[in-house]
């Protein structure tokens, strides 16, 4: 007789409101995937195996927990995903010193007949932005601070990179960790600056890009993914494109604040960017794109660049050349 997996619950960080509480997450069966450093090849394999071939918990009912012991109820979908908007009054009084809000997500035990890992308390955050932040950083992962390979021929890299390299392999791109802090801190050297990183990669990654993100000291901020889509799924396909809709969001979320849009020229960001630029007239202070080093690309991203006059447009080579422009711009110190 096979052992029945513990249940888990991935909680994602998120963004809110002083008045608007808003969760992501996902239940699913245990797989104890292990992001410990020092990892060979075999162990990283299985690792990135596990999440992508993890069970999810259907249907089942949910428990959220404020730190005033308010409680609030949900249920994951067909997918396992919980997404939960609800208004509470003066969320503020919950902030910690660096501007989150800590919650804790269970199950509802005498729903499901399994094993439940952890005590059934899995800790999560929310972000509301500090109204003494200057603006907003949204910023795209995959070859923008994550070596990937999007850009390579049939997408080559991006395999051999995700898939056999453990995350504490993997390389941060020269100086973003330094300009990132920079812009968190802004000209007021206040490090109110919230960040917000956008990337096609599935929630799968979740776990993965997190440790990344941690062992590089980059600036903390909601990691934004998308479901993983398989040819068999027949859920409706989304109208916009994920990241064109995720920053859509912030921007009608957070009607008073300004953004800097942080991409590459290895796949639509110049396009995306540029079209919110266009449609939100003076919310955007500048869009800093890194060269992928690709001809064709590159001559496609500098014919953008050359008929766009909406904000300050920079495809850069290193970030070096971000951080002076950002300094010319009154952005940064």
């Amino acid at each position: 007789m096979f052992r029945k997996k513990a249940l888990r619950i991935n909680t994602y960080l998120g963004y809110g409101t002083n008045t608007l509480f808003r969760a992501t997450g996902r239940a699913l069966e245990d797989e104890n995937v292990d992001f410990s450093h020092n990892q060979g090849t075999l162990k990283t394999l299985r690792n990135i195996y596990r999440q992508f071939e993890s069970d999810e918990v259907r249907n089942v009912s949910l428990t959220l927990k404020l730190p005033n012991n308010q409680t609030i109820e949900a249920s994951t979908d067909h997918e396992g995903y919980y997404h939960l908007e609800l208004e509470i009054v003066s969320l503020s009084q919950y902030l910690n010193k660096t501007g989150w809000v800590t919650y804790s997500v269970s199950y509802k035990e005498e729903e499901t007949k399994k094993e439940i890992s952890n005590l059934n308390t899995f800790a999560s955050e929310m972000l509301i932005p500090s109204k003494e932040a200057e603006y907003g950083v949204i910023s795209d992962i995959d070859d923008t601070i994550l070596h990937t390979g999007v850009a390579s021929f049939f997408k080559w890299r991006v395999i051999v990179n995700t898939i056999f390299k453990n995350f504490d392999k993997r390389k941060a791109i020269d100086g973003t960790v330094k300009f990132y802090k920079r812009l968190q801190l802004g000209k007021k050297n206040n490090p109110k600056n919230p960040f917000f990183y956008v990337s096609n990669s599935p929630w799968n990654l979740y776990d993965y890009l997190n440790a990344f993100f941690k062992k590089n000291n980059f600036p903390k901020g909601p990691i934004l993914l998308r479901d993983f889509r398989t040819p068999f799924d027949k859920t409706p396909k989304p109208k916009m494109p994920h990241k064109l809709s995720e920053i859509l969001n912030l921007l009608k979320m957070y009607p008073e604040m300004k953004f800097i849009l942080i991409g590459d020229s290895g796949e639509k960001d110049a396009d995306i960017y540029t079209k919110i630029a266009q449609d939100f007239p003076g919310r955007i202070l500048a869009i800093y794109l890194r060269n992928v080093n690709h001809r064709r690309k590159e001559k496609r991203i500098k014919k953008i660049i050359q008929s766009f006059d909406a904000s300050p447009i920079l495809l850069v080579h290193s970030a070096e050349e971000a951080m002076e422009h950002a300094t010319k711009l009154g952005l940064i110190n």
